[in-house]
């Protein structure tokens, strides 16, 4: 065996749901945002009481809290923030995710058995940038996203051992370097550092000449593309062991304002690959099996590229022809219990008597069920399941856990 120790899978949790959905599936840390001070607007939903509710319940669970507060404040803000350190502290939270130094060094003061973790907003591309926080105080960087795998190993080589590396191995990426980008500021007045942004990166674009306010003219790379600055997806579930090699100690999923399902799917294939990855003996040409790696693809995205780990993006890292995901699945309902045969479900989508549906269960390969003696709530048998959040139920040989997402595949394979 060689001398590694596993990683840490570190999850998003935008709400309670998915929270819920990190933690079940297999996450040994999450990271979420209070009401304040971190850049996910609409998925900043652990304020007041609910806090500490997230974080009883996570570590009830053995799984560590990490919140971000890695906007970068203005003066006006300051005056709030000892006070709502002490409140994130005495709630439970592990550690604070930080960009801006003056933050950093208020944690230490009025938060000082907190850990801190510096930002990806931060930018650390050198060695020298890592030891500079980790001389302040810092127990964890979390490495830029345009960076190489070359490059987080020098890091790891020239930094003392007790600094954590995070690097993101999965989930959106941008076209700027990340979180530095005010296009949306300019275009829209949305702060893409107050987690606000409107991703105008993502939108189709023309030219438009002075004189002629009504003629659009295509920007084009080929005869299909207009979106000149829209990034694809990261994903390294493959590469996992090159990872680990090269020093990341914990593995970031990006994804708070993604659905509690992207949240399962993603958690649970990364939690398989790393426990087989640890059962191979940390093998250094360790593979997740195939069905672990066709997970990734059964959540929305906007297709795959490694990034900038093993090379600089330039010739697959952009999709010119769509500004939105590819989703081939649809979540059909989601299992509340099996008993004697039969599976109980809450409907999620609308599906039919004779579908056949696979059913995500964690930590093993999905299996599959055609739904036969489709019933309602009241045990009449019904056609199809066409109502939003009803109660169903139908044969289903194989005990399935609570909790269980039962999907489809889309016809055709439609693109949103």
């Amino acid at each position: 065996m060689n001398n590694i120790s596993k990683p840490e899978l570190l999850a998003p949790a935008g709400d309670v749901e998915r929270l819920h959905a990190a933690v079940e599936y297999g996450a040994d840390a999450v990271y979420l945002g209070s009401d304040c001070f971190g850049m996910r607007t609409a998925a900043a939903s652990f304020g007041g009481d609910e806090l500490k509710k997230a974080c009883d319940y996570a570590h009830s669970k053995g799984v560590k809290v990490y919140l971000t507060c890695n906007t970068v404040p203005r003066n006006d803000e300051l005056e709030a923030l000892p006070a709502f350190l002490e409140y994130a502290s005495g709630s439970g939270v592990d550690a604070f995710i930080v960009t801006d130094i003056g933050v950093m060094l208020l944690a230490k003061k009025h938060a000082p058995n907190v850990e801190i973790h510096i930002s990806t907003q931060a930018g650390i591309t050198n060695y020298a940038a890592a030891r500079a926080f980790y001389e302040m105080g810092a127990k964890r960087i979390v490495t830029a996203r345009e960076i190489s795998l070359d490059e987080i190993a020098e890091i790891r080589a020239k930094t003392p051992k007790e600094l954590e590396i995070e690097s993101f191995v999965h989930g959106a990426m941008c076209v700027s370097f990340s979180g530095r980008c005010l296009l949306s500021n300019y275009m829209t007045g949305r702060d893409s550092n107050r987690g606000d942004c409107a991703q105008p990166c993502r939108w189709r674009y023309a030219l438009l000449e002075e004189k002629r306010p009504d003629e659009y003219f295509p920007v084009e790379q080929d005869n299909t593309g207009t979106y000149i600055m829209n990034s694809r997806d990261m994903c390294l579930i493959e590469h996992i062991a090159k990872l680990t090699e090269a020093g990341i100690n914990s593995f970031k999923i990006e994804g708070r304002a993604k659905s509690a399902y992207y949240t399962a799917v993603s958690v649970n294939a990364y939690r398989c690959a790393l426990d087989g990855y640890e059962a191979s003996g940390f093998a250094t040409d360790y593979k997740p099996d195939k069905w672990i790696l066709d997970e990734v693809k059964k959540a929305s995205n906007r297709q795959y590229c490694t990034g900038f780990y093993f090379s600089t993006p330039m010739d697959d890292a952009q999709i010119f022809y769509n500004g939105g995901y590819v989703r081939e699945w649809d979540v059909a309902a989601i299992a509340e219990k099996w008993e004697n045969g039969v599976l109980y479900a809450s409907q999620r989508n609308r599906f039919f008597e004779g579908d056949k549906l696979e059913i995500m269960i964690k930590g093993v390969e999905p299996i599959k069920v055609t739904v036969k003696n489709l019933k309602n709530s009241d045990g009449e048998l019904i056609e199809n399941a066409p109502h939003p959040m009803m109660k169903l139920s139908f044969d289903c040989p194989v005990k399935i856990p609570e909790g269980s997402y039962l999907r489809m595949q889309r016809k055709n394979g439609v693109i949103l």
